[in-house]
């Protein structure tokens, strides 16, 4: 990786090869992944089927191989590329996005943490680190206002993503 690949100029000499030697393998490992989980859910029930150690195995190869095109795709052209959101529809396909109308051309951002409690510690549970983070949440909103965003909604989760379902249906939640 050079200067120039993360220039402002164009690149007009780029070896692809790399980028579709990861793509590759990353097709190839969808591909079994796809194979094992039709046969593991074949055998077993769908939450036992999710905890399968040879999906996990698999889903962790599979993440790597997504940072391996990710690499390939920086190192030759400078690119930071987003290859593991998952979105079922985009707005631009006419799905709504929270705040209806007004939010036209608004997108959502995730910030996600995993947080193990360090040894010794005194309070045996992690419920702190939801206070902790919906006050630095308020902190980005107050910072994104000042900068002249319109934060039309955010919340902080513990478990999983939360989503904005429902969200311009009525009056918006306040925070968290």
């Amino acid at each position: 990786m050079s200067e120039d690949t993360h220039g402002s100029a164009p690149l007009p000499a780029v070896n692809p090869e790399p980028i579709h030697a990861a793509v590759d393998a990353l097709a190839a490992a969808l591909h079994e992944y796809a194979d094992a989980a039709v046969g593991v859910r074949a055998e077993f029930g769908a939450a036992e089927a999710d905890e399968d150690p040879r999906i996990l195995a698999m889903e962790t190869a599979i993440g790597e191989l997504n940072g391996h095109l990710f690499d390939a795709m920086h190192d030759a052209l400078g690119m930071h590329p987003d290859l593991t959101s998952t979105v079922w529809e985009s707005p631009a396909d006419g799905a709504e996005v929270p705040g209806g109308s007004a939010a036209a051309g608004a997108e959502q951002f995730y910030l996600g943490f995993i947080v193990a409690r360090p040894p010794g510690i005194a309070d045996p549970t992690l419920d702190g680190v939801i206070d902790l983070l919906d006050d630095v949440g308020t902190q980005a909103v107050e910072r994104l206002a000042e900068t002249g965003f319109d934060v039309l909604e955010w919340v902080a989760s513990r478990g999983m993503a939360a989503g904005f379902e429902g969200y311009g249906e009525g009056e918006p939640e306040e925070d968290g």
